[in-house]
């Protein structure tokens, strides 16, 4: 691992979301909004992945503010299915922000990090995202997401 003055900070930017795994997106969605008025403020399918998420919090939610990412599943062989088997409901990863996925995932690389995909793929809003294992991240999933230009 290099040491911390090698490490390029400026690649992550913020705690973007934290992903939860729920069986019932509606009934998750109206407890965020019961609980705490908070709102769906994008809200997607991802076929790829088998999954219909939604990201909520505060109306006036700020570009650099975390959210929380609701994840349910939209099939019996999906990954979030599969974690919701064998674990139940609850805290499913963790992301970070990156201004460079490319560079992140090179330093990552070459500090002995495994990545789970080769080359990024796309995730909501058209980011890129990759995964750190959760062997090389203290036994959490760690998404990194690099949000697609506007």
């Amino acid at each position: 691992m290099n040491n911390p003055i090698d490490i390029p900070h400026e690649y992550v930017t913020c705690l973007d979301h934290v992903g939860i795994a729920v069986p019932d997106l509606d009934a998750a969605l109206e407890f965020y909004r019961s609980a705490f008025g908070w709102v769906n403020l994008h809200q997607e399918t991802n076929e790829e992945q088998g999954v219909v998420e939604a990201m909520v919090g505060p109306a006036d939610h700020a570009p650099t503010a975390g959210v929380i990412q609701l994840l349910a599943p939209l099939n019996e062989s999906s990954t979030i299915a599969k974690f919701l088997e064998k674990k139940g409901p609850g805290l499913q990863q963790m992301c970070l922000r990156t201004s460079n996925m490319d560079a992140l995932c090179e330093h990552l690389r070459g500090s002995g990090v495994r990545l789970l995909y080769p080359e990024p793929k796309r995730g909501t809003g058209g980011a890129r995202i990759n995964f750190v294992h959760p062997k090389d991240a203290g036994g959490v999933l760690l998404e990194l997401t690099e949000p697609a230009a506007d």
